[in-house]
């Protein structure tokens, strides 16, 4: 298939991880995740996920997450796809709305916005919504120890709501995939989708 940025999203304990590892091995394509990416963003990503630092803000949450993705597109995710090579990133604008949006309640539109500068107007040819279950996803993130993993239940409820509100309204670009079973499974609904999706065999 021709160079594509496909996105993987979803909740703490979805899946995301390993089935953006397949996905990339599977095309040969640049893998990467978010918050990180790069050297600057992966030290955002730090600072982001430490309990240490205590409570922060919502808005200086969305302000190091739109700096880590402003370094990721210009330093990897453009340069890659400018080279012909397909990206798979683990997160991307979608999980800012899902989660400083609608988990942290900011504003959609104010969130919307910093997305489109973070992003420079950059968006996934398609992103992947992996659904899971809540008492799953919590099982699965059981012990779990950085800040966003270990927020309460509510706060994992708004952000599901808000990914399949994204995934609702946006059908041409995202797609949700059963996340449920062994991530051999997954990975076959995903070939599945991309091969109905791009009308190419992945």
């Amino acid at each position: 298939m021709g160079a594509r940025f496909i996105v993987f999203e979803g909740g703490e304990g979805a899946g995301k991880s390993t089935q953006a590892r397949l996905l990339a091995e599977r095309l040969g394509a640049e893998l990467t995740r978010e918050p990180g990416g790069s050297p600057l963003g992966e030290h955002l990503r730090s600072l982001l996920l430490e309990h240490r630092l205590g409570p922060l803000d919502p808005r200086a949450e969305l302000l190091l997450v739109a700096a880590a993705r402003a370094q990721h597109v210009a330093e990897r995710i453009r340069p890659a796809l400018a080279a012909g090579r397909s990206v798979v990133c683990d997160r991307f604008s979608g999980s800012t709305l899902a989660y400083q949006g609608y988990g942290r309640g900011l504003p959609l539109a104010q969130v919307e916005a910093v997305c489109r500068v973070a992003s420079d107007g950059l968006v996934a040819d398609l992103t992947i919504l992996l659904d899971v279950p809540l008492e799953v996803a919590a099982s699965r993130r059981a012990g779990a120890r950085d800040r966003i993993e270990a927020e309460d239940p509510h706060f994992h409820r708004r952000v599901a709501a808000g990914f399949h509100a994204l995934a609702a309204g946006d059908p041409d670009r995202w797609a949700v995939i059963d996340g449920t079973g062994d991530p051999g499974a997954v990975h076959a609904r995903v070939l599945a989708l991309l091969a109905a999706r791009f009308e190419e065999v992945a």
